[in-house]
């Protein structure tokens, strides 16, 4: 018996442990239930607001002489002289003598040559007479049917004579045009953009003497993507009908810590599409660069890396709203009247750094969303929330 007791002792007390345990558990009130809130994504909104705008884009460029040669001279000798306009940088007018090459020897060469001429002017003359005094004798000494020939009447002899002359003469002119091009002139105002010679050098013909270009006018070669071709209404091989009408192109260019601006206009565009870059070129033009064209009196100067904004020529209705509220080129988040999010697809005029221009796809007065929204569903319910409203709140 005691045995017994023993072994359902510890038994009895481990069931009355576990049946204290279950009523307890059973007894304990149940916990309050509370409905879980749905918190709602605080989206920033901008109003899309409808004004007249006209189509710009943006793009890059490095301004270039639209005239630009390399000297060269078509005579050789020694240069005896070069003149202050001829130095990097500096101005000449049109025919200015920038070098000048020694012409001893083509003076020398015009007298020679003015000295043939007259001696084939004699010699015709002498022809000329002799053909008078033959043609008498024969009309003296011929029966009826004999026929003089040319040269029994002196006619090859006068021709002869005068195709000397003609050589002589020929000679004569580039004699002359040999000493005028030992003076190396240009034909256009224009700045010297390099030297490669010195007085006192001995130089060949086609020997290059330095570059030079015109400042009448200068131009710009704007790469442009297919879609921007399109936002300014322009087509491949565009030639401009005149300035006018052309395309107006703002450039603008840090100097220092002060921006200048200068205007221009698209002259024409490319008729095929780079190989490499697959861009499109369309060529600004800006008139009087160093002069008239000049912003507060800095020109716009071959070489300079130039900002270009280029104005469609139409104005157009746009709808307007912060570059911020365009996504993936050409979708646009709008906010409902239930606060519900509308994902947009857009046909887009122009982009900026700050703004965007659409034709269709938003209405003027809806809210954009220009937060960043990474797990966007159409249809979910969000927060709109206007910058000044939050910036005066914090304030």
């Amino acid at each position: 018996m005691k045995k017994l007791l023993k072994i359902s002792a510890p038994v009895f007390v481990l069931m009355l442990g576990i049946m204290v345990v279950k009523g307890l558990a059973a007894a304990r009130p149940e916990p309050e239930r509370k409905e879980q809130e749905t918190r709602l994504v605080s989206l920033y909104v901008d109003e899309a607001r409808q004004e007249q705008a006209r189509v710009s884009v943006f793009t890059q460029g490095e301004v270039r002489a639209k005239t630009e040669i390399e000297l060269v001279p078509q005579v050789s000798g020694r240069i005896v002289a070069l003149s202050d306009h001829f130095n990097p940088g500096a101005e000449f007018q049109p025919g200015d003598v920038l070098l000048k090459i020694d012409d001893t020897d083509y003076r020398l060469a015009l007298a020679r040559a003015e000295a043939a001429v007259a001696q084939a002017k004699t010699q015709l003359e002498r022809q000329l007479a002799t053909k008078a005094i033959k043609a008498r004798e024969w009309q003296a000494k011929a029966q009826p049917d004999d026929v003089p020939t040319d040269f029994s009447l002196n006619l090859t002899q006068v021709a002869e004579a005068e195709a000397m002359l003609r050589s002589a003469e020929a000679e004569l002119r580039k004699a002359r045009l040999d000493l005028e091009r030992a003076e190396i002139r240009v034909p256009f105002h224009g700045r010297v953009l390099d030297r490669q010679v010195s007085i006192g050098q001995l130089v060949t013909a086609g020997t290059p003497l330095g570059r030079v270009f015109s400042v009448a006018n200068a131009e710009v070669r704007l790469p442009l993507t297919d879609q921007q071709l399109i936002e300014l209404n322009l087509t491949l091989g565009y030639e401009a009908p005149s300035a006018t009408e052309a395309p107006k192109v703002t450039f603008s260019a840090l100097m220092g810590n002060k921006a200048y601006q200068w205007q221009g206009h698209i002259t024409r565009v490319s008729a095929a599409v780079d190989r490499e870059t697959r861009l499109i070129y369309a060529t600004a033009e800006v008139t009087d660069p160093y002069g008239e064209g000049a912003s507060n009196g800095m020109p716009m100067a071959v070489g300079l890396f130039v900002d270009a904004s280029i104005d469609a020529p139409k104005i157009q209705q746009a709808v307007v709203m912060p570059r911020l509220a365009l996504r993936n080129d050409n979708q646009v988040y709008v906010i409902d009247q239930e606060n519900r999010l509308d994902i947009r697809t857009v046909e887009v005029l122009s982009t900026s750094e700050e703004r965007v221009l659409v034709a269709s796809g938003v209405l003027p007065g809806e809210q954009v969303v220009t937060s960043a929204l990474p797990n966007a569903v159409d249809g979910m319910e969000v927060q709109p929330l206007n910058r000044s409203d939050v910036s005066a709140n914090q304030g």
